[in-house]
């Protein structure tokens, strides 16, 4: 079982605030995440404002049912506006004595091409950094060039692993 998590905290970039993920946040993310493109990543899904709730209700609930992972998410605003720009959250779970996070970022396509991910992305990788995770894996589909820049800067390589057409980027 892993650990329980401390109450969901702000992490705050230069130009960003990711803020704990609510089931209330549906409404607002539903029409940035509704992308085909999208969704061939994330396995179809959402594909309706009820499976985003839904989504989120299973997210918003710290940890899997079975207690062996802790589910931790945010969603991104940009600071000076304070609006949604995407999502990132890291999946927590014991692999022997040591806990690994891994990592997910989406940033929906109007706001693509700012960075907006990768800042995300180095922000939760700091909190985590910070909460004694240093173990980290990144999903990164194989046609998502940005993703994979992303995952080079937090220092990770690609491995031979591929889960549901993802490949798998480790530090370890």
């Amino acid at each position: 079982m892993v650990r329980d998590w401390p109450a969901a905290e702000l992490i705050e970039t230069e130009r960003l605030v990711l803020e704990p993920l609510r089931i209330s946040h549906a409404a607002e993310m539903a029409p940035l995440l509704h992308d085909e493109r999208l969704h061939e990543f994330i396995g179809g899904e959402p594909a309706s404002q009820e499976q985003l709730r839904a989504r989120y209700a299973r997210q918003v609930a710290g940890r899997s049912p079975d207690g062996s992972q802790g589910w931790l998410n945010w969603i991104v605003r940009h600071r000076a506006t304070g609006d949604a720009v995407g999502t990132v959250q890291a999946t927590v779970r014991l692999d022997g004595e040591r806990e690994v996070a891994e990592l997910a970022w989406v940033v929906a396509a109007p706001q693509q091409g700012r960075g907006y991910a990768g800042e995300a992305a180095l922000g939760m990788v700091g909190w985590l950094d910070r909460k004694g995770i240093d173990a980290l894996i990144a999903h990164v589909h194989p046609d998502h060039l940005a993703s994979a820049r992303i995952a080079e800067r937090l220092g990770l390589r690609a491995t031979d692993v591929v889960v549901d057409g993802e490949l798998r980027w480790a530090s370890c």
